[in-house]
């Protein structure tokens, strides 16, 4: 069959034609139907299925992280409660509102009886934070090196927790750190619990 003899089918009698043709015209109406089978039903099935495929994925490491903390879920408990007893004996460490004029009359108390002579000792506006309040102290005081460093030993010790910040000291004196007094400008700072007050 040649080239020439397409032109002269008769559409009207396709049972008629060449077993060649008619191999033909059946290939062009199967890649015609695949063809629109893909374009109009397949192509939006194939993005659903690549869109399925990453959020299988996603799944997939999402169930692992959680399979990782359910394995590890009775350590968590446990350094839970933990964390909780700890929380607890800080929180122990922090003053109420109404211990706090105590704590600050012991500090004072334990500057004078390490030889501090205070010339200020102010508490300043508390700053609130989640569960606490932190209460800074400005105080200007005169002291040996020695008599500070004994101050701030016991202020350590105490049961509340009281920490020296943004200390600038100037000897007074000759020059000798050790032997001189110093002139103290420095912030105390305490923190008091605020529980559900806030």
């Amino acid at each position: 069959m040649a080239l020439s003899d397409l032109n002269n089918l008769d559409f009207s009698n396709i049972a008629g034609w060449p077993p060649i043709a008619k191999s033909l015209l059946i290939i062009i109406i199967v890649a015609a139907v695949g063809g629109a089978g893909y374009w109009f039903d397949i192509k939006d099935m194939w993005a659903d299925l690549e869109k399925i495929r990453r959020e299988e994925l996603g799944l997939k490491q999402e169930f692992i992280q959680k399979q990782t903390v359910v394995a590890n879920l009775d350590a968590y408990r446990a350094r839970l409660e933990e964390l909780k007893v700890i929380l607890a004996e800080l929180v122990k460490r922090l003053p109420t509102g109404v211990e706090m004029p105590d704590l600050l009359e012991q500090i004072s108390d334990t500057g004078r009886a390490n030889g501090l002579d205070f010339q200020l000792f102010r508490p300043e506006k508390e700053q609130r934070k989640e569960f606490l309040a932190e209460v800074p102290i400005s105080i200007k005081a005169r002291a040996t090196y020695h008599q500070l460093g004994a101050f701030i030993s016991s202020i350590a010790a105490l049961e509340r927790i009281v920490t020296l910040q943004n200390a600038t000291l100037v000897t007074i004196g000759g020059g000798n750190l050790n032997a001189d007094e110093l002139s103290i400008d420095a912030t105390l700072q305490t923190y008091r619990y605020i529980g559900d007050e806030g």
